[in-house]
């Protein structure tokens, strides 16, 4: 006689985890890189492959934290509660002290968010991890371009002014900034034939940059003024 047909149902609950963990693993990877992508557009340091590492480990961690502890333990959601922690660390990595400003605030903030995201994926939560994502992308994408349009937040940009007398040059440099109340930092400077140059950095609103930049422009002393986004802001 042949032997009864018996399913293996440890298997097939195997496989149905494995494939429910796929599932969100690739979706904390595409959640991750749909803000990494924004990230690394902006030439920040925290890119594409760190958002999407973070993302999915996140996700990754907070599976096995309920699979470790077992189906017993009161304390299923002890190795995700140390993932706030561990980011933190990641995130302090990101911020920079100079003199005058700090850096890296918003990419420290983002790094810290997309690892929540990461948390809500691995707990099958798709669609707030969903609504998360892009509540991210409208902040980095357009809440900070209205704060600069409006006037709201005070930003760097790199300032570059040549001319071919250096005496002249400095004069009327140093005349528009003190009619502006601020003070000249050069960030660097270099005499070559016929051409002078000289690199400084302003931290301030929108309509102030304009505003200075019209003046040096406008300025006799001057023959080139340019400004450049300051790829360390944020």
């Amino acid at each position: 006689m042949t032997a009864p047909f018996h399913f293996d149902y440890s298997t097939i609950d195997q496989m149905l985890l494995s494939t429910g963990m796929t599932k969100r693993l690739l979706l904390a990877c595409a959640l991750g890189g749909v803000i990494g992508l924004e990230r690394e557009y902006r030439n920040k340091a925290s890119g594409l492959r760190t958002n999407m590492l973070i993302c999915m480990g996140s996700a990754f961690f907070t599976m096995l934290s309920a699979v470790l502890a077992g189906d017993n333990s009161p304390n299923r959601g002890q190795v995700a509660s140390n993932i706030v922690q561990g980011i933190g660390f990641l995130g302090a990595g990101l911020i920079l002290h100079t003199r005058s400003r700090v850096m890296g605030l918003t990419s420290a903030a983002t790094v810290w968010v997309v690892a929540a995201i990461g948390m809500a994926c691995g707990a099958g939560l798709y669609l707030e991890a969903a609504l998360g994502t892009l509540i991210v992308m409208v902040a980095l994408l357009f809440v900070g371009a209205m704060e600069a349009r409006a006037g709201l937040k005070r930003y760097p940009l790199i300032y570059e002014v040549r001319g071919t007398d250096r005496s002249q040059m400095y004069l009327a440099v140093l005349s528009v900034l003190d009619r502006v109340g601020m003070r000249l930092n050069v960030m660097d400077s270099q005499s070559i034939p016929s051409l002078e140059r000289v690199v400084f950095s302003i931290t301030t609103t929108h309509k102030k940059h304009e505003a200075l930049l019209a003046q040096l422009k406008a300025s006799a002393g001057t023959d080139e003024v340019v400004a450049f986004s300051d790829i360390e802001d944020e």
